[in-house]
């Protein structure tokens, strides 16, 4: 059952209708699910870890709103942005499949966010109750698991191309094709773009600075613009 500081929660439970992970799911089954699910619900601030690399591996996340990023740090403290974790994501599941004993990357708030805190023989196993609406959690985990693997080969994809500039270009050209428009926003500062695309900050800003020179792009912070007609 969702819960809040020891209190069972079942209009909280019912106000996730419209959240992905029970999207397709009645209302009265989401009363059922209350006693299936064991959760706990979290608000983490702006920049606070909700785990640090070396934790036991213990429960699967998945945030309710605002947004997370995966990071990696080396032992000479530099890091990187392995990916962004939207609204309707999950996180720490990989590690409870694969049975590994603590978390390898840290997970911090973008930005103030909830999160539910969940039991993964919960999510993940046959419910004894054998009841249809649980069948569907698992479908939807399904999704936003797959959704989420797509997104990290995405990111291969960006890092793989050999110079800075094409990877800038891959990068900008993707969130264009989502947004589908030549114009939108990105969730990252100059830092954290660096950390993404795996490159040096300063050279970065460089490569920007030339693109935008050249006619290709334009930006103002984490605004940018694709422009059509640009010097080759």
């Amino acid at each position: 059952m969702l819960k809040k500081d020891g209190d069972y929660m079942i209009t909280a439970l019912l106000s996730l209708r419209d959240s992905l992970l029970f999207s397709n799911i009645a209302d009265e089954d989401l009363l059922k699910l209350s006693g299936c699910i064991d959760a706990r619900e979290r608000d983490v601030a702006r920049d606070s870890f909700v785990l640090c690399m070396g934790d036991p591996v213990r429960l699967v996340y998945y945030i309710l709103s605002g947004s997370m990023f995966i990071v990696e740090d080396d032992f000479w403290g530099n890091r990187s942005i392995i990916e962004t974790l939207p609204k309707d994501t999950l996180f720490g599941e990989a590690y409870v499949f694969s049975s590994m004993e603590n978390h390898l990357v840290s997970v911090i708030a973008a930005q103030d966010s909830k999160i539910l805190e969940i039991n993964p023989a919960k999510l993940f196993e046959t419910c004894s109750n054998r009841c249809g609406c649980h069948t569907q959690l698992s479908r939807n985990t399904l999704r936003i698991v797959s959704e989420k693997i797509v997104r990290l080969t995405e990111k291969v994809g960006h890092i793989m191309q050999r110079t800075i500039r094409e990877k800038i270009l891959s990068y900008l050209s993707l969130c264009a094709q989502r947004e589908k428009g030549d114009s939108f926003y990105i969730p990252y500062s100059r830092q954290q773009l660096a950390d993404y695309l795996c490159v040096d900050r300063s050279a970065l800003s460089h490569e920007l600075s030339r693109l935008k020179k050249q006619g290709m792009i334009n930006y103002h912070k984490n605004h940018f613009e694709l422009l059509s007609k640009h010097e080759k």
